[in-house]
């Protein structure tokens, strides 16, 4: 027995133990230029299958409204992208090459065990949850993506539960690696019955934060005006885009500092304030988008979208951005203020084999990984060498869990 960790692998089985999905990660990065491609196994049985057939389908799905409301027929939801194909018996035409985990899962799970690809395509969003209010109920709205396999004679056949397996999957995005310039803005504003202006200079110390990384706010205030700034407040907005039938952009605060810096007439001032942005401190604000969520896992705010040129964003459904808002509260002459773009992500990881983001300075109530996957390349003789996670708790005997399909 050697101490190296075993590869980790993710499994779901059906209510009837008779289909079970494997998975070497849940996780599947965009890389703009490509998708992480969903390449898993299927283990069947073939004699409770008989003349049936198995097909898995990749669903995302845009969730506007929430899932109690779904009455009459009315859902509020889009279907931006569906493929399903036949894993089981396997169509008779040119077979995609095999990944490394999948050669060594047929391996190891012998004759009816059967692989299966999707390519997710490049135009579509990242998974992004809006969080729910305290008296929501059931899936929240936002954008996710479903891996579904089921056993039908044909795939418009209803599905039934117990013979069907439900995984909620993501498609996530890392910080680029080179990233943009240092933002930077300034503004003068002149007023009634003064000769000359108040100037106001803001800049951020970089373009690329990493979530949980403090966010310094350089701000210098020249006034040649008459008038005295009382006040000076920095808040960093998330703006959430939606593009569904229309285009409709929300914002929230999600950090926020207030300073009682007065500056006199004809006088400058310069400070750095101090704002970070986190999950923690913003969970009862109804609508923040998070990243994507896994059910029982925890996240952190939504991710900045970073959207291919010339992408089209009818296809995005929510496009996260991020702004530094520097506003001058001054007395009997109203407000000056001035917004700083940046961008809000997670390190590209420098285990290549493993896509569960990872935080600069994670949250303290942030759940610990559970999409990390490590393959010895060195050592091909260790094709056992594998450590089941299942996707769902384990079912009481005899309950039904249509209340809760993507456990």
């Amino acid at each position: 027995m050697g101490d190296k960790a075993g590869t980790r692998v993710f499994k779901k089985s059906s209510p009837n133990c008779k289909l079970t999905v494997y998975l070497g990660k849940r996780d599947f990065v965009d890389h703009l230029n490509h998708v992480d491609p969903v390449d898993g196994v299927l283990l069947v049985d073939p004699e409770y299958l008989k003349d049936r057939k198995v097909f898995v389908t990749l669903t995302c799905a845009f969730r506007y409204g929430r899932e109690d409301l779904d009455v009459l027929g009315l859902s509020f939801r889009k279907d931006l992208y569906i493929s399903t194909i036949q894993a089981f018996p396997p169509p008779q035409q040119e077979k995609k090459p095999l990944s490394h985990l999948q050669e060594r899962l047929l391996k190891k799970l012998g004759q009816h065990a059967y692989p299966f690809n999707f390519t997710i395509p490049q135009n579509l969003p990242c998974s992004v949850t809006l969080q729910p209010g305290p008296e929501d109920t059931g899936k929240a709205c936002g954008v996710d993506y479903e891996l579904r396999a089921f056993c039908a004679k044909t795939a418009e056949e209803k599905i039934h539960q117990r013979n069907s397996v439900h995984l909620v999957i993501r498609k996530v995005q890392y910080a680029p690696e080179k990233p943009g310039p240092q933002p930077m803005v300034e503004t003068s504003r002149s007023f009634l019955m003064s000769d000359r202006s108040l100037h106001l200079e803001a800049s951020l110390d970089k373009e690329l934060y990493y979530h949980g990384e403090p966010i310094s706010v350089n701000v210098q205030v020249t006034n040649n005006s008459t008038k005295t700034v009382k006040r000076v407040k920095i808040s960093v907005r998330q703006y959430a885009d939606i593009c569904l039938f229309s285009m409709a952009q929300y914002k929230c605060p999600v950090a926020q500092v207030e300073a009682d810096d007065q500056v006199s007439p004809s006088s400058t001032s310069c400070h750095v304030y101090t704002l970070t942005p986190m999950l923690g401190s913003n969970r009862e604000k109804r609508g923040l988008a998070l990243d994507g969520k896994l059910k029982h896992e925890d996240t952190n705010l939504a991710s900045s979208t970073i959207v291919k040129e010339g992408a089209n964003k009818e296809m995005m459904g929510i496009l996260v951005s991020y702004r530094v808002k520097v506003k001058l509260v001054v007395s009997l002459g109203g407000d000056v203020a001035v917004e700083l773009p940046f961008v809000l992500m997670h390190p590209k990881p420098t285990d290549q084999t493993s896509s569960q983001p990872q935080s600069i300075a994670p949250e303290a109530d942030v759940a610990v990984a559970t999409n990390l996957i490590e393959f010895d390349m060195n050592t091909p003789s260790q094709v056992d060498d594998f450590v089941f996670e299942d996707f769902a708790r384990l079912r009481l005997t005899g309950m039904k869990d249509e209340d809760e399909p993507f456990c």
